[in-house]
């Protein structure tokens, strides 16, 4: 008799101790859904951080590539004489600081991009706290300005070489090598741009620690 009662006694045990876990069950599921009502609130920003970082490191990756590869030998008359001319991008220091600064954004935009995806697939927000939004405003400021200084520095040596220097007899060194000073237009276009890109991501940055 004690050997059914006991069995009786665990059959009749078992469904309660399933409705207490059916009772505890919707406490548990909500905690997800509020997880996943924090992680979803911006989709769109987390997504347009990301883009911004992969088109900043496209863009000074071809700033660096094209003013490393900015090299050119030709000949000018000056005075009537023939004089042989060789210029190479490491040859200035204004280029030698676009390339500098432009690889120091490279790195940072690739760090940031590789952040931002590693924390969108593990649904994860892609700041997670004010200290850290500080951080990357701070750095996407500093190298915006890095980069517009370096822009600068270089548009100014090119236009020197395209306008050659008033009142002198030295031309414009660009008419004989025009491919070297292309290419330097081509690297300081890509630069100005990864700079635009930057002040977008500070601007976004402002944004969301505005909200929170």
């Amino acid at each position: 008799m004690n050997g059914p009662k006991s069995g009786l006694e665990v059959s009749i045990q078992l469904p309660e101790t399933k409705t207490t876990a059916a009772e505890s069950g919707p406490l548990v599921s909500q905690r997800p859904e509020s997880r996943r009502a924090v992680v979803v609130a911006h989709p769109k920003a987390d997504v347009m951080h990301a883009v911004l970082r992969l088109l900043c490191l496209l863009s000074s990756v071809t700033a660096v590539s094209v003013m490393a590869t900015a090299k050119q030998a030709s000949t000018i008359s000056l005075y009537g004489f023939s004089v042989p001319l060789y210029s190479k991008w490491s040859f200035s220091d204004s280029f030698e600081y676009l390339v500098g600064v432009s690889a120091a954004v490279a790195v940072h935009s690739l760090l940031q991009l590789l952040i931002n995806v590693s924390r969108m697939l593990r649904n994860s927000p892609i700041i997670p706290s004010r200290n850290h939004a500080w951080l990357i405003f701070a750095g996407d400021q500093i190298f915006a300005y890095a980069m517009m200084s370096a822009g600068s520095a270089a548009s100014g040596v090119t236009n020197l070489n395209r306008t050659g220097i008033h009142h002198s007899a030295l031309p414009n060194f660009c008419k004989p090598l025009h491919v070297f000073c292309d290419r330097v237009a081509v690297s300081i276009a890509f630069t100005f741009f990864s700079c635009f890109l930057l002040a977008i991501s500070v601007v976004l940055d402002v944004l969301w620690l505005s909200k929170y």
